[in-house]
Formats: structure tokens, C-alpha cells, sequence
């Protein structure tokens, strides 16, 4: 298990590689870029992320970034000072070949130097640090009260299968998944956020102003306040589709034939359940759980961060990519990558726990 391990590990790299060098090559093609969003904010013709979230029209969009590409031809540049593009590519970097720029961010990289934002006067790695808690308050909490709520539920579910538990359960398994996240959170701030019945939970922040005045009982309360709303928001669809994978992988064990042999030597019920068909069937469960994770702190969460004013990574790379900031793109790329590789890497030896029977280091590929 160990050779596998150091074998994995070594492939990270390799793999962060890889995905750096993809999405590199992609935003080379891909129109617009900083100068155009420099030459668009000249123009006051640059639309920021948030309106865009609001609502502005798909023409407004064209023009913040409208671009000619990378041949050094804007569109909207007429009237300007030619040396004044020139300058503005400098700063930029844009006036060095492509593998020149290529390389340079990867030997940053490798020191975990993801360069300084075009547009905000601080370093890459300093706005991720600082976005990074609330994402991932967003994302564990989230993945863990899904996985608290599915997986015992999921175990009901299978129990007791076709009884009136098992369908009232599924009504509601079905209207949670149907409804957006965005659509709930709403729902909540409407319901219990001073919209119009209850003002019981804070609309915005992941704290309040006096946070750091409080004593730390009361942080830990106050943190967990604040988050009440956001983490039910994005449970509301998760736990549905984990629900129904945890009924269906225990149903397909329970009808197996090892389970109908160890209940014909005696062993009871809860010793058949959990000592034989839990470990079995929770490997597909456990197999989702960096997808499950990732998707919490990235994609589910930007809406929520929006609605609810918490200024995290996922607002953070959306607002990256509407200005073309590419650094902050790529540094945000680079670090959801790497938690994203360490997960799978945690997922695998989450099989080997739960069975180990398992052994990935017998594998020659």
C-alpha cells in the first residue's frame, strides 16, 4: 500500500501539469483578455461580475470583452496610443512568447508562487488564503451533515423498502432534489432571515462585525449562526441523490447471496447489516465523496456565496474569469486541482479502510 501511495503522490504533479497546461492553451484561443478589459473599463463599458449575476443583457456582456484576440489588434482601441497598448501588454507579460509565460508560471507554481492579481494590488496565493476558509466552511460542513443525513436514511430507506416510510421518504427525497439550491436559499431568507415572517439567522457574512470581541464560545455559536442558512441551502440537493445511491447500494447487497447465508447461521439482524452489507456497500458511497466535496466548495456554493454576501473562491474564480484576471484564474485552477487529486488519493484508501480486502498496491497499472 505504501509503493501505491508514492506512486500516486509522484503522478500529482504530472497530472497538475497537465490540467495547467490545458486550460493554458485554452485561454490563449478564448476571446477577450485584460487588455480588453483594461480598454472596456476606459470606455466604461466593463461589466462587473455581480450585475452579471443580476441580470445584464447578453450584448452588455459582448462588449466588456469584446477583443481581437492576441495578435495585438483590440477592437476598441481606436484613438488610443499605440506604445499605450504596447505599455499595457508589458505590464501584463503579454509581450513574451507563449512558452516563455508557459514556463515562467510553471517554475512559480512549483515554488507555490501563483503570481499577483491584474486587477487587485495583492498576490494570488495571500486572496486565496483569504477566501479559502469561507469555501470550506460551506464545503465540509455541507458534505458532512449530507453524508450524516443520507447514509442513515439511505439504510432506512433499504430496510424497509416499498413500506410507508420508504415512500413518504421518497416523496421528499424527490421534492429536494427538484429544487435548486439558489431557489431554497430564497426560500429561507424569506422564511427566516427578515424577508418577511422570521429574522432569526443573519443575512450576511460568514461572522459578525464584533466577531473578534466575542468570547470564544460564543464565536463558535456565532460562526455557526451565520452559517445555518447557507449549509441547509446547499444540503437541500445534495442529500437527496446520495440518499437514493445509499438505498439502491444496500438493496443490491441485501439481495446477495452471503447476506441470506449469514442470517441462515444465526446472526442477527443489526450483526448482518452493519458487520457484513455496510462495508460492501458503502465503497460506492465512499467513492463519491471527493466529487461530493469538490462540487460543495467550488460549483454549489457560488450562487449561495452570491445570495448570502460570503466572499469565498467560488465568487472569487467567477469574477476571475468575467475580467480575464488570469492569474487569480489559474491560481484558483491550480489549488481546487490539487484538493481535488488529494481527495481521490483520500478516497482510495477510504476503500482499503472500509474493506481490506482491497489492496490497491497489487495493481500493476
Amino acid at each position: 500500500m505504501q509503493a501505491y501511495l508514492l506512486r500516486r503522490l509522484a503522478l500529482i504533479p504530472l497530472t497538475l501539469l497537465g490540467i495547467i497546461a490545458i486550460n493554458f492553451a485554452i485561454v490563449q484561443i478564448a476571446p477577450g483578455g485584460p487588455v480588453e478589459q483594461v480598454l472596456a473599463q476606459l470606455k466604461n463599458t466593463a461589466v462587473a461580475a455581480t450585475a452579471r449575476v443580476g441580470g445584464s443583457s447578453g450584448a452588455e456582456v459582448a462588449q466588456a470583452v469584446q477583443g481581437a484576440g492576441s495578435s495585438g489588434a483590440y477592437r476598441g482601441a481606436q484613438g488610443l496610443d499605440p506604445a499605450f497598448i504596447a505599455d499595457l501588454q508589458r505590464q501584463f507579460g503579454f509581450d513574451q512568447p507563449v512558452h516563455v509565460r508557459f514556463g515562467r508560471m510553471i517554475g512559480d507554481y512549483l515554488r507555490f508562487d501563483l503570481g499577483k492579481s491584474y486587477f487587485r494590488d495583492c498576490k494570488v496565493l495571500d486572496l486565496v488564503l483569504d477566501k479559502l476558509p469561507v469555501s470550506i466552511s460551506l464545503g465540509v460542513w455541507s458534505t458532512l451533515l449530507i453524508y450524516l443525513i443520507s447514509i442513515p436514511l439511505g439504510i432506512a430507506k433499504a430496510v424497509r423498502d416499498g413500506s410507508r416510510f420508504d415512500v413518504l421518504s421518497s416523496a421528499a427525497v424527490i421534492v429536494g432534489y427538484a429544487i435548486p439550491a439558489f431557489l431554497f436559499a430564497i426560500l429561507l431568507i424569506i422564511l427566516f432571515a427578515g424577508g418577511r415572517y422570521l429574522d432569526w439567522f443573519p443575512l450576511r457574512g460568514l461572522v459578525s462585525d464584533q466577531w473578534s470581541d466575542l468570547s470564544w464560545p460564543a464565536r463558535i455559536a456565532d460562526y455557526f449562526w451565520h452559517l445555518t442558512l447557507p449549509v441547509l441551502s446547499m444540503v437541500i440537493g445534495g442529500f437527496a441523490s446520495l440518499t437514493m445511491l445509499t438505498k439502491n447500494a444496500f438493496l443490491d447487497e441485501i439481495n446477495k447471496q452471503y447476506v441470506m447465508t449469514a442470517r441462515a447461521k444465526g446472526l442477527s439482524e443489526n450483526r448482518v447489516l452493519y458487520g457484513h452489507v455496510f462495508r460492501n456497500a458503502m465503497l460506492l458511497v465512499i467513492a463519491g465523496f471527493p466529487a461530493t466535496l469538490i462540487g460543495m466548495l467550488f460549483a454549489g456554493s457560488l450562487l449561495i456565496e452570491v445570495i448570502f454576501s460570503l466572499d469565498g473562491l467560488g465568487l472569487l474564480g467567477f469574477e476571475a474569469v468575467i475580467k480575464r484576471d488570469y492569474p487569480v484564474m489559474f491560481g484558483t485552477l491550480y489549488i481546487f486541482s490539487l484538493i481535488g487529486l488529494l481527495l481521490n488519493l483520500v478516497s482510495d484508501l477510504s476503500y482499503h479502510l472500509v474493506d481490506p480486502r482491497i489492496d490497491f498496491a497489487a495493481r500493476k497499472t
